[in-house]
């Protein structure tokens, strides 16, 4: 309901494009015609499928419905003292460079998984965090994907919320990216070329399908599957507050949100993305660590799952303070158990 609700507000600024295919040429410079905060360029093939890019977009309409319980006062209390002053432009990056996972863009493939790899980022940046870099877990995308049932459905989409619910009911275990060889139990789904050109092979479709779910750690890992997970202390969701959020992201580290995507988003090359037209395609989920002020527009510093060939260069930013397409609306991370 509330990545409906935020669809609803981000379509009030619409300028009407039903003329233009979402991935033509004259819809991408329309975009650029109109605002000036953002560059859009060509970032997927014109003739790639929409219903390719909705696959994409893998969180549930009515996540909000799923949404945990919100952090405490005394939650609330801790970050204020914590984080008093808030500095004008924050990057966990740098931040907290011995952390290597927050420098990282995974990939999703042909799979609606964006709901599970965002948090699975974020539970590896945290897990590093709290530890003062002793502990740097690659939680394994599979194993969430694959096996949290009360997650939603897989590759056809889930919610982030579960998934951080299921990191501390029943933890989850380490893994890399596809075919690294690095933990238990890494992506068995082949990472493709979304974009246009690039080293990697071609996505294959719209029907990717979930992986089984195993629970045994792959060939040469010599820890058990049943001892390899890690679990989660605590999960919560953070108020809708620009303060809140970043003193949450200052803290304790990255955090997962939400957002209702549109047909211009895709098409996504520099600057500050705010919705400029186009039709709603579904919710994405993507993990945020910090934020700046960029030509006197102030953003949020985002990570995709599309690889590095999309955005800028895996990355992007997105306009702070309007709750643009739901974006402050639907944050939601945890503590992890060292």
């Amino acid at each position: 309901m509330m990545l409906k609700v935020a669809a609803l507000l981000c379509g009030l600024v619409a300028v009407a494009t039903a003329a233009f295919h979402p991935l033509s040429d004259a819809h991408i410079d329309h975009i650029n015609s109109v605002q000036s905060t953002w560059k859009a360029g060509r970032n997927f093939a014109p003739d790639v499928s929409m219903k390719y890019i909705k696959k994409l977009l893998g969180v549930h309409p009515n996540n909000a419905n799923m949404r945990l319980p919100e952090a405490d006062e005394e939650h609330y209390r801790f970050l204020e003292k914590a984080a008093p002053a808030i500095p004008e432009t924050f990057d966990a990056r740098t931040q907290w460079p011995e952390c290597k996972t927050i420098g990282e863009v995974r990939d999703q493939g042909s799979c609606g998984s964006c709901w599970a790899f965002g948090a699975v980022e974020v539970m590896s940046d945290r897990t590093c965090i709290a530890s003062k870099g002793k502990k740097n877990i690659h939680y394994s995308a599979e194993d969430l994907v694959a096996c949290c049932h009360i997650c939603g459905d897989g590759c056809d989409g889930g919610y982030p919320n579960m998934a951080f619910r299921y990191w501390v009911q029943w933890g989850i275990v380490s893994g890399g990216n596809y075919a690294e060889k690095q933990g238990c139990l890494d992506y068995s789904i082949e990472p493709c070329e979304h974009h246009v050109n690039g080293t990697r092979n071609s996505c294959s479709g719209e029907d990717g399908s979930t992986p089984s779910c195993k629970q045994r750690c792959q060939s040469g890992y010599r820890t058990p599957y049943k001892k390899d997970r890690h679990y989660g202390k605590k999960a919560y969701s953070i108020k809708n507050n620009v303060e809140a959020i970043q003193r949450e992201i200052m803290t304790n580290g990255p955090v997962e949100v939400a957002i209702s995507v549109y047909s211009d988003f895709p098409s996504y090359k520099s600057g500050v993305y705010q919705y400029v037209s186009g039709e709603y395609l579904g919710g994405h989920a993507i993990r945020l660590l910090g934020w700046g002020t960029e030509n006197g527009t102030p953003y949020w510093l985002l990570a995709n799952s599309w690889n590095e060939d999309w955005g800028d260069k895996g990355f992007f930013k997105m306009i702070r303070g309007k709750d643009d397409c739901g974006i402050e609306s639907e944050v939601v991370a945890g503590l992890p158990r060292l």
